[in-house]
């Protein structure tokens, strides 16, 4: 502990405090502001009607957070599909 008992406490700064030493400067800092792709790796399932349909997942690191969700519903539409046309043809 330290002698004010915040130890591990960080102050928050203000406009009038500036910026954290190393920080980025508050217009840096808006131009990082971008997607980011995460770099997920994405593995083989064995299945390449399924491993095909994931690919798309990969659009989701180029787009900004609120357009994920059009990604992620054309994923799951075409996983849907196809799992129903493997099932299908097992039942045929």
């Amino acid at each position: 502990m330290t002698e004010t008992g915040l130890e591990g406490v960080v102050p928050a700064l203000g406009p009038e405090a500036g910026t954290a030493a190393g920080a980025p400067a508050p217009a840096q800092a808006v131009a990082d502001a971008g997607p980011r792709p995460l770099g997920v790796v994405l593995d083989a399932t064995g299945n390449t009607e399924v491993d095909a349909v994931l690919v798309r997942l990969q659009d989701a690191d180029l787009l900004p957070t609120e357009d994920h969700v059009e990604v992620y519903e054309d994923v799951h539409r075409g996983l849907r599909d196809t799992l129903t046309r493997l099932d299908d043809d097992n039942r045929s």
